[in-house]
This record gives structure tokens, C-alpha cells and sequence, in this order.
């Protein structure tokens, strides 16, 4: 086995972390202790690209129960809980991850993670599966190939069955894979799953973004005008979530029908040279690039937060703050101030990074339930339909979704309604 984390004595701290998150996380249990009975994953060895919490460690024991050899490599530098990185180190998992990687070591561990060959890839964001196909296709372009380069040879998709992809921002890039005819394997779109998207999206991002807000910063949300960047899912979670605590919301959204949707749910709407005067916290969830550049940052109130939820830091222009600003200072761990030309000071959480899970824990283990035990059911389905799989990006059969509402629901100890055997016929029937 092999590892690369922080602190190997930090392992019987993220015991206890990953302890704690078992205990709220049902779904799993559930098909921990059925996989780690028929061990249906036996020989197979499973490349894992994702943030390295104590939720993501009880998937990946789930995993190892089930029979697999996994390796894990970080899907950000600033993510990792180096406690349970090192307990899942003593636990048989090729880990290799750490707080405050700098670039090089962390494409050196998704290459370090990929090199166990595997048969299936996990990823969270895109990064692991994107190195794998620039190799393939000998696109000599980014950090990602040249490191990759040194790890892994050009074939390694040739004994991938396929893969499984957790966030909004990997799908959009797996996507784009598809169209170009690029794709080499079969890949589930995990995030596109109702019991993931409605819930580890809106109630996990929502709350865990406003958690790293305020231990980064300790703010009173009551009275904040709060600019919230899209109104996906993740944005929508996040606005709703922030006028619960009694700020005032604009809404920023290039699409006119979630843009009238959030109007209609009460919430200002406008573009972001409007916003940028008017707001005190900006909390950026697009998926896009250069969301909030110079122009807006010179128009903002001295004070002004900003904070990113989307997978990578290029949603808010750091290059841009770093190019306008006449000097910086760190203020805490997650927390620099940027005085501008016109003596306003900006307020960067987390070098933009996912405010989440850079400032604080990720979302709450019992939203990440629901998402991981798609994760694990993602994996056996690939196993059993690879051979009939085209290279397309898919979605889990709705039958998954709705056994994991199932078992969660009855984990919570709610009954739900049983339709009549006359109330499906009618349901079925065109005829009335």
C-alpha cells in the first residue's frame, strides 16, 4: 500500500470524524453491510479523484468492503481533512492528500491515484478524467498532461469499464468530452440523479457555503445584501438558505427562465455591474469563468465579502483582484484583504477556492448519504452493463433513485402513502 498525507498520527482523530458521519449516513450502511456480505466489486481496482472528507472515507471503505482495491487523490488542494486522510491511510486506501497541496503535487496525486490502473474511475469535478483523456489523445496542453505524462502511459484508458462523476462543473466538461467525439468510456453522471442534485446540491451547498462564510468570518447574515452568482440548484440552495437568515438576496442570472424563476420565489434579480454597487456578500455559483472581474470589484462597497461555491476558483478573478489591488493582507487562515486603487477593501474567502469545504467541513453527512450511495450504486451498475455501455455520458436508471428515497425515508421513520391497486390502473390508463 501507499500513501502520501499530512500527518500519519493524525489517523485516530479521523477515526472518530468518519465514526461521526457513518452514524448519520443510513443509505450507506445499508449497502456497506450488503456489499461487504457478496463482495460484488472483488478484484476490481477503483482510481477515486474526490474531496477527502470524513463522508467521501465512508464511501471508500464501502468500496474496500465490497472487494475493491481504491486509490484517492484530492479533488482540491484546500479540501482535505487531514485527519481522515491519514486514518483512511491505515485503513488499506492508497491515499495521497493533504491540505494546502500547491498545483504540481496536486495533479501528482491524481496521477499517483490513476497509476493502480484502474477499471473505474471516480471523480468530482472532472480533473482525474480529463489527465486520463488528454493522454489518451496526446493533447500536450496543461500541467495535468505533463505530470500525467510522467505517471501514466497513453493506454490507460484501454482497461476502463467506465466512470462515475459527482458535481455540476464534471458533468459540464464531460459533456463537452461527448460532443467532440473525445469520450473513451462510459460515464454516469452521479450529480444528475434526483436524490443527489435536489438535495446534496440545494440542502448540502446551501447550508455548508453560509457555514464557511461565517466560521471564516463571523458575520451577522440578518441584514446583509447578499449577491448570490446562478440559480441552479447550488444557487438556489444558497439564496434560499441566506434569506432564512434574514438577508436581503439579489439573484445574478444570465438564463431569462431561472432568472423569472428566482424573481417569482421573491428574490431581486439583476446583472452583476448592478449587484457589484449594491451588495455586501457575493457568493458566486455558476460553473463559469470571470463571474465577478475588475470592473465590478472597483465598483463595490469597501467591506465587501466575496466567496466562491462553484468546484474550481475561476469564477471569481483573483488574477484580477491581485492585478487592481495596491496591497494585501491575511487576515485569518481563509480570510485576505485587498485595498484597492480607491482605498475600498475586498475581503477574498479562501483564495475563491469552494468556500465549503476550504472554510469549512463540505455539507452534512446526511445530505452526502444520498449522494454517495449513488456513488456506490453507480459502480456496481457499471460493472454489470459496461460491456453494453457506449462511450456516453449517462444518468442512473430512476429505479436507483428511488430506492435510495426508500431507504432513507424508512431510516427517518416516515411512512409514505401505497397506491391502490385501482389507483395504478387508473394512472396507466388513457381511457379514464
Amino acid at each position: 500500500m501507499e500513501y502520501k498525507v499530512k500527518d500519519i498520527s493524525l489517523a485516530p482523530k479521523g477515526k472518530l470524524m468518519v465514526e461521526w458521519a457513518e452514524q448519520h449516513m443510513p443509505v450507506l450502511r445499508h449497502i456497506r453491510q450488503k456489499y461487504s456480505e457478496e463482495k460484488p466489486l472483488k478484484g476490481i481496482k477503483i482510481a477515486a479523484c474526490m474531496h477527502v472528507t470524513k463522508e467521501t472515507a465512508v464511501l471508500m471503505l464501502t468500496l474496500r468492503d465490497a472487494g475493491a482495491e481504491v486509490t484517492l487523490s484530492a479533488s482540491n488542494p484546500l479540501s482535505t481533512q487531514d485527519p481522515v486522510a491519514a486514518y483512511l491511510a491505515t485503513e488499506g486506501i492508497n491515499v495521497f492528500a493533504w491540505r494546502g497541496m500547491k498545483e504540481d503535487e496536486y495533479f501528482e496525486a491524481i496521477a499517483r491515484a490513476a497509476s493502480i490502473g484502474p477499471n473505474i474511475t471516480m471523480d468530482d469535478g472532472g480533473d482525474l478524467t480529463v489527465m486520463i483523456h488528454k493522454l489518451a489523445h496526446g493533447i500536450a496542453e496543461g500541467i495535468d498532461y505533463r505530470i500525467g505524462k510522467e505517471f501514466l502511459s497513453s493506454d490507460i484508458a484501454k482497461g476502463i469499464y467506465g466512470g462515475t462523476e459527482e458535481t455540476t462543473t464534471g458533468v459540464i466538461r464531460l459533456k463537452a468530452l461527448e460532443k467532440d467525439g473525445k469520450l473513451l468510456y462510459p460515464v454516469i453522471a452521479v450529480n444528475d440523479s434526483k436524490t443527489k442534485y435536489m438535495f446534496d446540491n440545494r440542502y448540502g451547498t446551501g447550508q455548508s457555503s453560509l457555514d464557511g462564510i461565517l466560521r471564516a468570518t463571523n458575520i451577522l447574515f440578518a441584514g446583509k445584501n447578499v449577491v448570490v452568482a446562478g440559480y441552479g440548484w447550488v444557487g438556489r440552495g444558497i439564496a434560499w438558505r441566506a434569506k432564512g437568515l434574514g438577508a436581503r438576496v439579489l439573484v445574478v442570472e444570465p438564463d431569462p427562465i431561472k432568472a423569472l424563476e428566482a424573481y417569482y420565489d421573491g428574490f431581486y434579480v439583476s446583472d452583476m455591474s448592478t449587484a457589484a454597487e449594491w451588495g455586501d456578500v457575493f457568493i458566486t455559483a455558476t460553473g463559469n469563468r470571470d463571474v465577478i472581474r475588475a470592473e465590478h470589484f472597483l465598483k463595490m462597497k469597501s467591506g465587501a465579502i466575496l466567496a466562491n461555491a462553484g468546484h474550481f476558483n475561476v469564477e471569481i478573478s483573483v488574477a484580477d483582484l491581485e492585478k487592481i489591488a495596491v496591497s494585501k493582507r491575511k487576515i485569518n487562515e481563509n480570510v485576505e484583504e485587498y485595498l484597492l486603487p480607491n482605498n475600498k477593501k475586498l475581503y477574498l474567502i479562501a483564495e475563491g477556492r469552494l468556500v465549503n469545504l476550504a472554510a469549512a467541513e463540505g455539507h452534512p453527512s446526511e445530505v452526502m448519504d444520498l449522494s454517495f450511495g449513488n456513488q456506490a450504486l453507480a459502480v456496481k451498475t457499471l460493472l454489470k452493463k459496461h460491456m453494453s455501455l457506449r462511450p456516453k455520458v449517462y444518468r442512473l436508471p430512476g429505479s436507483i433513485d428511488r430506492k435510495i428515497a426508500y431507504i432513507k425515508l424508512k431510516a427517518l421513520g416516515v411512512k409514505i402513502e401505497k397506491l391502490t391497486p385501482e389507483q395504478k390502473k387508473y394512472l396507466e390508463s388513457w381511457s379514464g
